[in-house]
This record gives C-alpha cells, structure tokens and sequence, in this order.
C-alpha cells in the first residue's frame, strides 16, 4: 500500500521537475507563465526567476529520498509558492494584458502549496519521520 510518505516523494520529483521547465513552460504558454513581451531569455528578471526555480526543483528532487531531513525546504517551498501566487494574482487582475497567468503559473503555484501541505505530516512525531527510520 502507498503511504503519504510514498505520495510526497512523487510530489517532490514532479514539481521538482516542472520547477526546472520553467522556461520551455513560458516557450510553450507565454501567456501564462511569462511577464514581458519577446523571447523569456529577453528578461534578466524572468532569467532570475528561471534559476531560482530550477535551483529549487533540483533541490526538491533530491529532497525526495528522505523528506523528513528538508522539512524546512519543503516548508519554504509551500510558504513561497503562497506569496508568490498571491503577488502575481493580484498584479494580472491589475493588468488585464497578464491576466493569463490566472489559468497558468498562479493555480500552478496553488496546486504546489496545497498538494505538499496535504501530504506533509502535522507533527515531528507523524509517520514521515517513522517512515524516513525504516
């Protein structure tokens, strides 16, 4: 039987993968993962954003093989993602140019929060650290 401590690993790997297409996601949808117009290479700013979420996919994917020991990488990923959507929410309802990014990268950052939050124990003394022993 699949545990949580089994679904969390999975969701470590998959949105550490999807955090490292960050840019062939603004190639593919523009609209709904990208801020400026041309080219996501033609933005320092988006290029930023690009490392920093390909930074923290790979370390998500190798968070995966115990989760108990980056419960803080874990936690920070969820907590960010909240701010993260929230700003740019509220920045494409702002814009009606960006309002895209509500059917793209702001329910995709949602679904992080919400899915890692599920799938993450309440408690040090919750089945993941059990888990993480044997």
């Amino acid at each position: 039987m699949i545990g949580r401590y089994s679904f969390l690993q999975v969701a470590l790997v998959l949105f550490g993968v999807i955090f490292c297409l960050v840019y062939p996601l603004a190639l593919v949808w523009p609209a709904g993962w990208k801020w400026h117009e041309g080219p996501p290479a033609a933005s320092q700013y988006y290029m930023m954003i690009v490392g920093v979420y390909a930074t923290l996919g790979i370390f998500l994917i190798r968070a995966a093989a115990n989760p108990a020991a980056h419960r803080s990488l874990i936690w920070f990923t969820i907590w960010s993602s909240l701010v993260h959507a929230a700003i740019m929410a509220v920045q494409s309802m702002q814009d009606a140019e960006h309002i895209g990014h509500m059917l793209g990268d702001v329910p995709a950052l949602l679904l992080v929060a919400v899915v890692l939050t599920l799938l993450m124990p309440k408690a040090d003394t919750d089945d993941l650290v059990i888990q993480s022993k044997g």
